[in-house]
């Protein structure tokens, strides 16, 4: 008789890789609670709250935290307006080299971060570019771009050309096609993909390593912790923060795109 249950082995692997990845960071969440703060015993002497309280009160976190907000939020609305331009030309038109572009957008996701961070510095230092906010911006937009890219691109594909023919024909102009035709039937890709685009900016550490010059990201300024730390449950209750802010949004894309599949017209 044929069963759709795994096999035990299956099922032991399958738990025994989730404990692999996971484990890690329930012990980054348990460390953020001990009485400890100069090196990682296990299990904790004590639990205690305080660590909230002192990293509350540190202005370097709270800085930090600030530049990796605001680089995160400008790097998303770039990729949503230029992610979904890019997105459209290659799925409504055809052209020559339209394959060719296609790769070169997608190209940043797919090359090591030390590669675009290299290249990125490169290009700055030859043009006379100093490091600033608007670097960092530069260089996550590289790779938020193609995550809003294949998630509007896969639903304009999935969108049927008939419906914005039919707007045209009653009277519509391009905007009001947009608003009222095209942007309903692609806003869940968009918010999902701006939502793993904000993710990835906030926590992306290599290519921030070489465009950010003297500034410090949340990322950079855990990475210097852990370096030299002056108080390590900080460092853990800041990435207890950092796997939330990254978590969430992906867990929000993956519920706001479950189920959309269908769009209007899809196959007409």
């Amino acid at each position: 008789m044929h069963s759709d249950s795994a096999p035990l082995w299956l099922k032991i692997a399958a738990a025994a890789g989730l404990l692999f990845l996971h484990v890690p960071i329930l012990l980054i969440f348990a460390y953020a609670f001990t009485t400890e703060d100069k090196s990682y015993q296990w299990p904790p002497p004590g639990l205690t709250l305080q660590w909230f309280g002192v990293t509350w009160n540190r202005p370097d976190v709270w800085e930090a935290l600030s530049l990796s907000v605001r680089v995160a939020a400008v790097s998303t609305v770039i990729a949503l307006i230029l992610g979904t331009l890019c997105a459209a030309a290659m799925a409504r038109f055809r052209f020559f080299g339209r394959e060719a572009i296609s790769l070169l957008v997608i190209l940043p996701i797919a090359l090591p971060g030390i590669i675009t961070g290299i290249s990125l510095r490169s290009a700055f230092n030859l043009g006379g570019i100093p490091f600033s906010f608007w670097t960092i911006v530069l260089g996550h937009a590289t790779f938020c771009i193609v995550v809003v890219y294949n998630n509007a691109v896969a639903r304009f594909r999935r969108t049927s050309s008939s419906l914005v023919e039919a707007s045209m024909d009653l009277g519509a102009n391009g905007f009001q096609t947009f608003a009222h035709v095209i942007l309903p039937n692609i806003s869940t890709a968009l918010l999902a993909g701006g939502m793993l685009a904000f993710a990835l900016s906030f926590d992306e550490v290599i290519v921030t390593t070489f465009t950010a010059g003297q500034q410090q990201t949340l990322p950079i300024w855990m990475l210097e912790e852990l370096v030299r730390p002056r108080q390590r449950p900080v460092t853990n209750v800041v990435a207890m923060v950092v796997v939330l802010v990254t978590f969430l949004p992906i867990l929000a894309a993956y519920y706001l795109t479950r189920g959309t599949e269908t769009v209007a017209g899809q196959g007409k």
